[in-house]
């Protein structure tokens, strides 16, 4: 600047902001938080009348520690939702709610008695619930504080709790109308137990981890009387004759778990299986056959279990085929069969016949059948009438074989504790030792394999034949619920089939058909923390029996009255049953159930006390959705459809949404040994909660997401970015006078163009919204805030709003345009950016009631959508690029420091994109002092991009003088009455 040319630096209408380029989130999220608790946000949005609700009803999670990862994308996912539904007009209603039964909690509390020497079977049971109930209250407090620094909204004042009195009477209640329904049994089968905790485990309580078995092959003799079958004495004694060749050899079975040998009752064979007679020949001297064995195998297994057995090719042979018909009538001894000591523990014959489990994948093409502990021998005798022949009750609630069971009376399945991670007890030590010693052991071996664990204790568990209460969900109802079938089975089948939309769409088939094979529901847990199944049994009936259980509505009034008085603790004080049964039966008569429920059927029963009953529930007491992780398949969507088909008649909701598991960056599950966990509150206290809303709106979480230093330091970058662009719109709306505003119809094109893309933006945020689809949406918003707006359109604009008079079209278009934009991303963003939009929104709009949380998301009219005009601007935006592309050549070699030194030279090939940049001041486009557009041929040396034909760029130097106000070289600069200037910037200054 020349001595005597003025300062024209306050003459621009330059940004003014005090919205800080740092957001310094951690420091200031808090703030905000109480700001929203003051001015009752969640409550005041409830007041908005004649909405449409909407009602995602929240899973509930377990009060039992602080939150991980999966809690906040879980929490934050259900919160965008929440918020962009409010935002888009409707009464969003979000209750929070917590798990507070069952045995996470309750093993705490063991834990603690342990340590201070206190045995909890001496301990006053509603004592001990007393303790659970304050256990989960204080964690119910942590989980309140930590999602509420999320920037969760909601009823968090009243929140939902299953241990709530109302709640616990609701959860009775609705037991007891299965109870009522018919649907109730007691029966005795093999279910999942726990040796460690002591109880039955439902599939959900479940999760698989690889263990190291032993493996056994073990052979079972024929016993020497045949069964022959025939129309005559002589038919059936020429049917023995030929089995005569099977009478020395024995059947050889493979088992995983060898501590079930002793219940052993039966073994089975496929009955399309081909069987050989094989035949020991030699022996290497250290094996457990012997020359002259012979063994019935599956043909196609054969060579795996001899090899197993350490006998080589050569050592054995193949004597015959076993056709089907001579297995038939077949009797086997068990190998303890006459063993000394064993007081003829196993010296009945063992059942032998076909089943259609067996295959000859793996085994050896046999399977021993311990239908006290595995389910499809189980339903086999079911099937057959034969169940009080093969039920065993050889195992304890501990996981020990009762006392008085020959050579393995008080030997335990699993250690009580583990010992370096080894759960195995001594039990399966004992099983092989007496087997080696009974001569009835072929083979052993290790395997390891996926293998069913407790996920509180981390244990393994066991098949265990226990009497137990289940709902039978394939009996016929008649209880004027049949709209979606008759039975719960069919009800949950016809939802989901007809009434539920499945996000993603793969989740329908996994629910379905866990739902289509699953087997009827155990409902009692053998525990002390829950609520208890209010039921009573009549002394001296069988389970089968008519009037087994008490069936009387005056009964269960009672219970369910009390319980909303006092709570499920009632049902344990002395006297209760006297209280309920006196004047209806003899309390003598019956014996009162001390059970409690699987804690899945109270978050199943949820939807009763929620949505049905709360005032903020559901209208119809059916959720527009429940959203989970996809583990929910098998817990809470499963038991919340199982209880509401047998309660409803239908689904409890209209739209299940899941999610995947969060691993770390490389791809792995997040462990504490490996190091690799992130902790909610460490990354609040790093980036702020922002950051991580932003990390799972930036996610697809319907697949597994990974989260890590490297992944959030990108996050925090795309932040900057989206804040600079925010900061930009904050600063160039300093002063804003409605005054200001244009019309679109009075607008420059460039602007026009910028609303076509809002309207098409404001479709594509809208439809993403509703269908849970927040990455597609922000990533379109983001893309559009940092390139077309940041890279574009600002860039652009920025020469017309701080050198333009205030007053020109130009300048005030642009600012119309920058309010619009304004609303519309705030809105937009605030779902996902919860504090970041409030603080821009403030800068704007302070004021002790002003929030943009309390604001809709405006209507954005569809007369703004112009398809021919931005197809045009696609072409100048095209073109475009090639002249910045050329310049940055010319910048990089320092033959001009900006590009309003150059005045570059355009050669265009196709007249339609020529008429259009003509039309247009491309020179203020491309940010250049002047441009010149030509349809001459394009000489050898103007530049090109290879992906955009028919446009080449010629570089030339600007040519005059530069404008000491705007800084554009120009031939008129300094013949005008203000030094220095051009004609444009003279004209503003005057």
């Amino acid at each position: 600047m020349c001595a005597d040319t003025p300062d024209y630096k306050d003459t621009l209408n330059l940004p003014e902001t005090d919205f800080p380029m740092r957001a310094g989130l951690p420091a200031r999220e808090p703030g905000w938080l109480e700001r929203w608790e003051r001015i009752g946000i969640y409550d005041r949005l409830r007041e908005k009348g004649g909405r449409e609700p909407f009602i995602l009803h929240d899973g509930p999670p377990y009060a039992n520690g602080h939150l991980h990862i999966g809690h906040a994308l879980n929490k934050i996912l259900k919160d965008m939702i929440v918020r962009s539904q409010q935002m888009m007009g409707r009464d969003a209603r979000y209750v929070p709610g917590w798990d507070c039964h069952g045995l996470p909690i309750e093993w705490k509390i063991e834990e603690q008695y342990r340590a201070k020497g206190l045995d909890k079977d001496k301990v006053d049971i509603v004592d001990f619930r007393q303790e659970c109930r304050k256990f989960a209250e204080g964690w119910i407090d942590i989980q309140r504080d930590e999602f509420k620094r999320l920037g969760i909204t909601g009823k968090w004042d009243d929140p939902y709790l299953t241990m709530d009195y109302h709640a616990e009477a609701v959860i009775a209640e609705e037991f007891m109308k299965f109870l009522m329904n018919g649907t109730l049994y007691q029966g005795s089968k093999p279910v999942m137990w726990s040796p460690v905790e002591k109880t039955a485990l439902a599939e959900a309580e479940v999760e698989y981890h690889d263990k190291e078995s032993f493996t056994v092959w073990v052979k079972f003799p024929i016993y020497p009387q045949l069964v022959g079958t025939g129309k005559s004495d002589e038919e059936a004694a020429q049917a023995r004759k030929e089995k005569e060749y099977l009478l020395d050899a024995s059947v050889v079975i493979w088992t995983t778990t060898p501590w079930t040998i002793p219940s052993n009752k039966a073994v089975v064979y496929g009955a399309d299986i081909a069987y050989g007679l094989y035949e020991v020949t030699d022996t290497p001297g250290e094996c457990w056959a012997a020359k002259g064995d012979r063994f019935i195998l599956a043909d196609k297994l054969a060579d795996d279990v001899m090899r197993r057995a350490r006998l080589e090719d050569g050592m054995w042979k193949r004597v015959s085929d076993v056709p089907q018909e001579h297995l038939s009538g077949i009797l086997l001894q068990h190998p303890f069969a006459h063993a000394e000591g064993a007081n003829g523990e196993w010296d009945d014959l063992r059942d032998f016949r076909a089943a259609d489990f067996v295959t000859d994948e793996e085994g050896t093409g046999f399977v021993h059948c311990a239908p006290s502990h595995g389910m499809e021998e189980y339903e086999l005798y079911r099937g057959l009438g034969m169940l009080d022949q093969v039920i065993t009750y050889n195992v304890t609630d501990e996981g020990a074989f009762r006392d008085g069971l020959p050579f393995f009376g008080g030997k335990r399945i699993l250690r009580e504790k583990a010992k370096k991670g080894d759960w195995e007890g001594d039990a399966n030590g004992a099983v092989i030792d007496k087997l080696v010693e009974v001569g009835g052991l072929l083979a052993r071996g290790k395997i390891k394999h996926s293998y069913p664990h407790s996920w509180r204790s981390k244990a393994p568990v066991i098949y265990r034949n226990t009497a137990q209460w289940f709902v039978a969900i394939d009996h016929k109802l008649d209880d004027g619920m049949g709209a979606y079938g008759d039975t719960i089975r069919q009800r949950a089948l016809t939802s989901i089939d007809s009434l539920v939309k499945f996000t993603p769409d793969k989740g329908r088939n996994r629910l379905y058909s866990m739902i289509e094979g699953r087997p009827d529901w155990v409902l009692s847990r053998q525990r002390a923390w829950g609520v208890p199944l209010t039921c009573f049994t009549k002394k001296g009936a069988q389970p089968t029996d008519a009037d087994f259980l008490l069936q009387n509505p005056e009964v269960n009034a009672r219970i369910t009255a009390a319980f909303e008085e006092n709570g499920a603790d009632v049902w344990y004080e002395e006297g209760f049953k006297a209280r309920v049964l006196d004047g209806i039966v003899n309390p003598e008569d019956y014996e009162q159930v001390f059970d409690v429920l699987d804690v899945w059927f109270d978050s199943g029963s949820t939807h009763a006390f929620v949505l049905r009953d709360r005032e903020d529930g559901s209208p119809d007491g059916i959720a527009d959705l429940y959203l989970e992780g996809t583990d929910q398949h098998r817990g809470w969507f499963h038991s919340s459809m199982l209880q509401a088909c047998g309660t409803k008649g239908r689904a409890p909701y209209r739209g299940v949404l899941t999610h995947g598991f969060t691993l770390d960056e490389k791809g792995m599950k997040m462990s504490k040994s490996l190091g690799n966990t992130i902790v909610p509150e460490e990354v609040t206290k790093q980036y702020g909660a922002d950051i991580l809303r932003l990390w799972v709106a930036q996610t697809d979480f319907t697949n597994d997401q990974r989260i890590g230093p490297e992944i959030l330091k990108g996050t925090a970058d795309s932040y900057r970015r989206l804040r600079n662009t925010l900061r930009f719109i904050l600063g160039n709306l300093a002063g804003w006078d409605e005054a200001e505003r244009l019309d679109p119809a009075e607008m420059p094109e460039l602007e026009r163009w910028v609303l076509h893309r809002l309207a098409e933006l404001d479709k594509t945020v809208r439809e993403g919204f509703d269908a849970y689809d927040f990455q597609g949406a922000f990533q379109a918003v983001f893309n559009f805030a940092t390139v077309e707006l940041s890279s574009f359109y600002f860039d652009v604009r920025k020469d017309a709003l701080y050198c333009d008079p205030a007053d020109g079209t130009t300048c005030r278009a642009a600012r119309t345009v920058l309010d619009i934009l304004f609303h519309r991303l705030t809105t937009w963003l605030a779902p996902v950016l919860v504090f970041t939009m409030e603080e821009v929104w403030l800068e704007r709009f302070p004021g002790d009631d002003s929030s943009v949380h309390l604001v809709d998301i405006p209507e954005t009219p569809e007369a703004w959508l112009d398809p021919l005009l931005a197809g045009k601007w696609a072409g100048i935006r095209r073109a475009r690029r090639v002249v910045t592309a050329a310049l940055e050549l010319q910048r990089r070699d320092k033959v001009i420091g900006a590009s309003l030194e150059a005045a570059p030279v355009v050669h265009v090939r196709d007249a339609d994109l020529a008429e259009a940049l003509h039309s247009v001041d491309f020179a203020d486009i491309c940010i250049t002092s002047d441009i010149v557009i030509t349809a001459d041929p394009m000489p050898n040396e103007a530049f090109r991009l290879p992906e955009i034909e028919g446009v080449g760029v010629v570089f030339e130097k600007a040519e005059g003088e530069k404008c000491e106000r705007c800084w554009k070289i120009l031939p008129d600069v300094g013949s005008h009455a203000h030094p220095g200037t051009c004609a444009r910037c003279n004209s503003a200054l005057t």
